[in-house]
């Protein structure tokens, strides 16, 4: 193994892994150019190894997507659509409350809340949103919002970010997800989703929710038009301002599904495109515990063989997932538990129930 990390140029990388020196940008970018995957893996694994051994992370959550009417309108995005859109939808309270009671019978433990930026919904229906959640399941933690949405509600409101966050956490609200981030870099917003919010001030919300206590997630959204070193330059700031907060649990590659958007004549990441990004994170996110392999996006099989390429959770057992089904995905909107630890096992890892903040569950 030695030599062929030599032949490939990556034994000064394999070094600093070893010694848990921190990888730069240039090492970054020799990792991203290499054809090498398996030896990618290799280097990953060391990692994932010495952070999290053999456990293989997820939780049993349900989703909901309160609505996808949205003012940004993303040019990467099937899910958000105008409000005068024949596709377009909200949830009132009631059919919140019916969703949470119709699993209340299951034991999830995370309710994943996420929807569009809506021009027209109130500010204290987030507030409610949160409070009915709570009211339905007493014990459930509530993951809910996107620093793009918590944004647009400070808009809506007239207060702070900090204002925003206070008032959320007092409704219900455990922890934010890790959605919004796409790619940083300004070249690629303008061009495909200029109403939406700056990357750093996506990364000045995370930062003010972890001043708060509250943690948060983080991911990117490759495979479209953006280049490795904007890649790059995407993780690097993430990694920055973890240094800073401590507050990210988990980064989460997205890989971009091109199907019902604007960029439909875009091909789809392959295998080892995902392989690659999830080894990558591994690697140069040194302060971030936990890189999710996301089975809704990756499929099961690419997501199973990422455990060995950095990845240490598959996330969850979902229950009815919108934003990448309509963007194509053909993956099961949702996975039994038994599943998930079948798909564990034979991956050759344990598999280990967690809450939100990866907590083991009895």
């Amino acid at each position: 193994m030695l030599q062929a990390l030599k032949k490939a140029d990556l034994f000064g990388i394999y070094e600093k892994v070893q010694a848990g020196a921190r990888l730069d940008a240039g090492d970054a970018e020799r990792l991203y150019a290499t054809p090498h995957l398996p030896l990618l893996g290799f280097l990953a694994n060391i990692v994932r190894e010495r952070l999290n051994g053999d456990a293989a992370y997820y939780i049993y959550n349900q989703h909901i997507n309160y609505s996808n009417v949205c003012v940004n309108l993303c040019r990467f995005c099937a899910f958000g659509k105008p409000k005068d859109d024949p596709a377009a939808y909200q949830m009132d309270l009631d059919e919140i409350a019916a969703k949470v009671r119709e699993r209340r019978d299951e034991p999830v433990r995370e309710i994943h809340i996420v929807g569009g930026c809506h021009p027209d919904l109130p500010y204290d229906y987030y507030l409610d949103l949160l409070r009915t959640v709570k009211a339905e399941r007493p014990g459930v933690h509530i993951q809910a919002f996107t620093c793009v949405e918590i944004a647009h509600m400070a808009d809506l409101a007239g207060k702070s970010i900090e204002a925003v966050l206070e008032d959320l956490k007092a409704a219900g609200l455990g922890s934010i997800p890790g959605g919004g981030a796409e790619v940083f870099s300004p070249r690629v917003r303008e061009r495909l989703c200029p109403d939406k919010l700056p990357g750093k001030d996506w990364i000045a919300v995370a930062k003010a929710a972890h001043r708060l206590g509250l943690k948060s997630n983080a991911t990117m959204l490759y495979g479209h038009i953006e280049t490795v070193r904007e890649r790059i330059e995407h993780l690097l700031a993430l990694r920055e301002a973890q240094d800073e907060t401590g507050g990210f649990l988990c980064f989460i590659p997205l890989a971009f599904h091109p199907k019902n958007t604007d960029l439909a004549d875009l091909s789809r990441t392959g295998g080892v495109e995902d392989l690659r990004n999830i080894a990558v994170a591994r690697l140069v996110l040194d302060n971030i515990p936990h890189i999710k392999a996301y089975w809704v996006m990756l499929g099961p099989k690419v997501a199973q063989i990422a455990l060995s390429f950095g990845a240490d959770d598959l996330d969850g057992t979902v229950l009815e997932e919108r934003i990448t089904h309509m963007a194509g995905a053909e993956t099961e909107q949702a996975m039994a538990r038994t599943e998930m630890e079948r798909l564990i096992r034979a991956a050759g890892r344990e598999p280990v129930e967690r809450d939100t903040l990866y907590e083991r569950v009895a």
